[in-house]
């Protein structure tokens, strides 16, 4: 498994950083993971679904330490790159989202807030 493209999409909140998509082999995407400044360091949180009990369960999230870590690793890199380039600029995309004759293609928009 390769990490073959990241989109930042930063965020101006205090502890919400950015909302991150990572596509896997050209042929996987995982939205909504989210870059989080915690009390104790900054680290990634995984897309998760509200529970009609109200806690939240992972949809997506790695199998072991390695897999997390590669992840981290790969995630935390570019957005040190997009933060660098990005300046006063404001929140934008690390790329112009791909134009595609399907409306629905997976990372075409930034992902929703919504749950968040």
């Amino acid at each position: 498994m390769e990490v073959t493209d990241i989109k930042i999409y930063p965020v101006d909140e205090e502890k919400l950083k950015a909302y991150v998509s990572v596509v896997f082999d050209n042929c996987f995407v995982v939205t909504d993971i989210k870059i989080i400044d915690g009390n104790v360091g900054r680290f990634l949180s995984m897309p998760s679904k509200r529970r009609r009990n109200g806690t939240f369960k992972d949809v997506a999230h790695p199998l072991n330490p390695e897999t997390r870590r590669y992840l981290e690793e790969a995630i935390f890199r570019e957005y040190e790159s997009v933060i660098g380039r990005r300046g006063n600029e404001g929140p934008r995309p690390t790329r112009e989202p791909r134009q595609s004759a399907a409306p629905a293609e997976a990372g075409a928009e930034p992902p929703s807030r919504e749950g968040s």
